[in-house]
């Protein structure tokens, strides 16, 4: 028919129906990368992984097949491709192995959604400054809910103590048995290098608190920003934009950890806030065996708050089977929960 555009008229079947698509059949099998190698990330940025594969940094992007599976620093991870480190050369991460801790915070305290910071990581460090900042129990409270959440081990380090004495902020935190260090500017790191060696720590406080310097210490060619405080507000202004994992430079006699013998530490960016919607009452007493020991008489849906009637903590503390300044320290954690760290 003249004047018609197209192969085919109205009254031909073909019109109806849509071009067949061209494609393999898909099949059941999965690659099993069995030469694929084993690395850790150390920095995430954008989509764009930087790698440590048998000590060579390698860049990575994810693979289509993990999908919506978060990869974040901490991570021991399978790489396949090119895993030189030459210059444009780029892997693929495919698998990501189980993670033997996660420490993790949301948004807020209504944010159900749960952000992962840093996985596989053995010990939190809170930094908090004696002065300049003023110190903020608010936050230190809830990173130490957040360590005994996860399993890590706790270790405060008070820094600026060539500011302010540190006697008053740890009355508060003795009967909690947290170790705890105490440094300042251009003075001797050993007694936190000996809390750091054989270990993976993360660094975790307000911006302004002294991180970045502290970690421009310890590790000498880490070269992280550090910037000072806000006269008005208090506060310091954010300066590491993102988590990298440091390799600290090995001493004599200690362990080696990964091939890295002064262990790891990981710099975090600076928080304003820390949700604790996903930390449960139940999972917080765990990590305090004492006191768990007394709350077998505690009735149901217990909570082991202030305010909770029958509850078996303040049947402890009345025989004197417990330290009354420790459940109240407890509860003060227990609290931190709903109490903002800003």
């Amino acid at each position: 028919m003249t004047g018609r555009r197209g192969r085919y008229t109205d009254q031909d079947q073909e019109h109806y129906e849509r071009p067949r698509r061209r494609t393999r059949p898909r099949t059941k099998e999965r690659p099993s990368y069995d030469d694929a190698a084993d690395g850790v990330v150390v920095t995430v940025d954008r989509g764009r992984y930087s790698l440590l594969v048998d000590g060579v940094p390698v860049y990575a992007v994810k693979a289509r097949p993990l999908g919506r599976k978060g990869v974040v620093v901490g991570d021991r991870v399978r790489v396949v491709g090119d895993v030189s480190g030459d210059e444009g050369a780029l892997a693929r991460v495919v698998e990501v192995n189980e993670r033997s801790t996660v420490l993790r915070r949301t948004a807020d305290d209504d944010d159900p959604v749960e952000r992962v910071i840093v996985s596989n990581a053995d010990q939190l460090v809170v930094v908090t400054a004696l002065a300049d900042p003023e110190p903020r129990q608010g936050l230190v409270d809830r990173a130490l809910v957040a360590a005994y959440d996860s399993g890590m081990t706790p270790l405060l380090c008070l820094t600026k103590a060539d500011l302010a004495g540190p006697e008053e902020f740890m009355s508060t935190y003795r009967a909690l048995h947290v170790p705890w260090v105490v440094t300042q500017r251009d003075g001797d790191l050993g007694e936190l290098r000996r809390h750091l060696a054989g270990r993976t720590s993360v660094l975790l406080g307000h911006s302004g608190v002294g991180k970045s310097t502290l970690v421009n210490a310890l590790v000498p060619d880490a070269d992280r920003e550090t910037g000072g405080v806000n006269v008005v507000t208090g506060r310091g202004r954010h300066t590491s934009t993102s988590a990298v994992m440091l390799g600290l430079p090995a001493r004599d006699g200690e362990e080696d950890v990964d091939g890295q013998g002064g262990g790891w530490i990981v710099d975090t960016p600076g928080i304003r806030s820390f949700g604790l919607a996903h930390v449960k009452p139940e999972t917080l007493i765990g990590a305090f065996p004492d006191l768990a020991a007394e709350t077998g008489s505690c009735p149901r849906g217990c909570t082991h708050g202030e305010d909770t009637p029958e509850c078996g903590l303040d049947d402890a503390v009345g025989r004197g089977d417990v330290d009354a300044e420790r459940v109240s320290s407890f509860r003060r954690l227990l609290a931190a929960r709903s109490v903002p760290a800003y």
